[in-house]
């Protein structure tokens, strides 16, 4: 069988190669700048038509849109783990007109989870370093919570995500049934949908505490709690708040794709 494409070194191959490569430079097509099929963007895509994201969606944002109440605080709260990670050699250190220079391999030293809690109406936050975040762990920091930072509330909304570990029975398995109805009875929780997690005002506090306090190397679990209690007073003295402004209406008009065709 004879074949009829052109070889490497023919004319008409160059002839077309160059025409490719010189479609690249022409102005008037697209810019080779502008193609970049290697990036992509990794999203919490919610399921369209979803009447069970819907409902909690709107659930939270009436919760949000609710008037600040000190005897019923709005406290959002969300997980993190976190890797303690070491240098496999010291850095250099900064000198004029140079950065800090450290290298790229580093040293494993385990992963811990942090438990955030904030009132976003009163620019309040509290951060715990745990070695793990078991069923256990979520009801001591919630009987936390209820008992140490907010012993006069009658009752809490808490605002969450869905996790298994995120429900009133892990009180149970934890406390003796008198204490864990006693935590149950204060609180009001409201879940976020499945990928809805931006709806949780928490996940705004752990984006800044991951820009502005774990952005380097942290090698314990002491040292990870240091640097977060740093950042919590800090924030706390600022009166750092956050005013949420997207409501139920606007979501029944922007969210539309979201929402069942009935």
């Amino acid at each position: 069988m004879i074949c009829t494409c052109p070889s490497v070194d023919s004319p008409c191959h160059r002839d077309e190669h160059s025409r490719v490569r010189g479609t690249g430079n022409d102005s008037s097509n697209v810019k080779k700048t502008k193609l970049k099929p290697h990036l992509k963007k990794q999203w919490c895509i919610p399921a369209k038509a979803n009447a069970e994201f819907v409902a909690r969606m709107e659930d939270i944002l009436e919760t949000y849109a609710f008037p600040y109440d000190p005897e019923i605080p709005l406290i959002c709260m969300d997980e993190q783990p976190v890797q303690l990670l070491n240098h496999s050699r010291s850095p250099e250190p900064m000198k004029p007109g140079k950065v800090q220079r450290e290298d790229y391999e580093y040293v494993r030293k385990g992963c811990c989870s942090l438990f955030l809690f904030t009132e976003p109406l009163a620019g309040w936050r509290h951060v715990h370093v745990s070695e793990r975040r078991t069923k256990a762990d979520w009801a001591r920091q919630v009987r936390e919570l209820l008992d140490l930072h907010y012993p006069q509330a009658k009752r809490v909304r808490l605002v969450m995500d869905n996790l298994n570990t995120h429900r009133i029975s892990s009180l149970y398995e934890t406390f003796s049934p008198d204490v864990a109805l006693s935590l149950a009875k204060r609180l009001e929780i409201h879940y976020t949908p499945k990928h809805g997690s931006w709806l949780n005002i928490a996940e705004i506090e752990l984006s800044a505490l991951t820009v502005q306090c774990l952005h380097r190397r942290i090698d314990s679990m002491e040292q990870l709690q240091r640097e977060t209690a740093a950042w919590e007073t800090d924030r706390n003295h600022a009166q750092k708040s956050v005013q949420w402004h997207f409501t139920t209406e606007q979501a029944r008009g922007k969210l539309k794709h979201l929402y069942p065709d009935i």
